[in-house]
């Protein structure tokens, strides 16, 4: 998950949005997850990277020797 948040103000249909809420909490999902997740995907398929986190190291990114016990 992201480690900060921006806050995004769109406007909608108010009867769609009040459709969309009522599918989300149907769904026990938050609007907010939604459009999350449909923003995700859209960078997605149009091959948009972008960095979400803090990169995690890999074993083969470590720089030690084996057999040192210091």
């Amino acid at each position: 998950m992201e480690n900060k948040t921006a806050r995004l103000t769109i406007l909608v249909d108010p009867v769609k949005k009040e459709a969309f809420e009522k599918l989300c909490l149907a769904q026990d999902l938050t609007p907010s997850q939604v459009v999350r997740q449909l923003i995700r995907e859209y960078l997605e398929k149009h091959g948009v990277k972008y960095a979400t986190q803090a990169k995690l190291a890999r074993p083969d990114d470590a720089k030690y020797d084996e057999g040192n016990d210091d």
